[in-house]
């Protein structure tokens, strides 16, 4: 997927959040395939998370403020991506992408259909008054950008895909 320019055109600031996303997803997903399996469930970090574990959190972010936060829908395990105070992941790659992309086609959907003033049903994934579907993708853009960023130096440590 090519670099969503800033100067594409684009009918609406819904489709601006959700072509960053996708953008965003697609080099993470990119990213991680370009890994050696072994390197993919290995740490080159102190923090000690793998690839794999992070592409599961940041799937797992997205279920949070979407589903069970902005939305309030029942999410039976908000926290599947931690086990003990950290990320994990025993998934194959193959099962932790098809998750995050059935997480994004979910959060199209939302998107599409809701104004982004919109705010979160009040529940127990929030501290303090909802915020409205625009911060809430905002928060999440900033969550992908940062992680990617993270992704990077791992995958250039491993001698894998760098760069966009």
């Amino acid at each position: 997927m090519d670099f969503p320019e800033p100067n594409a055109p684009a009918s609406s600031r819904a489709e601006v959040f959700l072509t960053y996303l996708d953008y965003l997803r697609s080099r993470m997903i990119d990213k991680v395939r370009s890994l050696p399996a072994a390197d993919q469930r290995a740490s080159r970090l102190p923090s000690g998370w793998t690839p794999l574990e992070l592409l599961k959190h940041v799937r797992y972010v997205e279920l949070r403020w979407i589903e069970w936060r902005f939305e309030g829908r029942p999410v039976a395990t908000p926290w599947g991506d931690e086990q003990e105070g950290r990320w994990h992941a025993t998934e194959r790659l193959v099962d932790l992408v098809a998750a995050l992309e059935a997480q994004a086609e979910h959060t199209d959907v939302v998107v599409r259909s809701t104004d982004l003033s919109t705010r979160g049903v009040p529940g127990p994934g929030w501290r303090g008054d909802p915020a409205s579907l625009e911060r809430i993708l905002f928060h999440l853009l900033q969550e992908y950008a940062r992680h990617l960023g993270h992704l990077d130096i791992v995958t250039e440590l491993a001698e894998g895909q760098v760069g966009e």
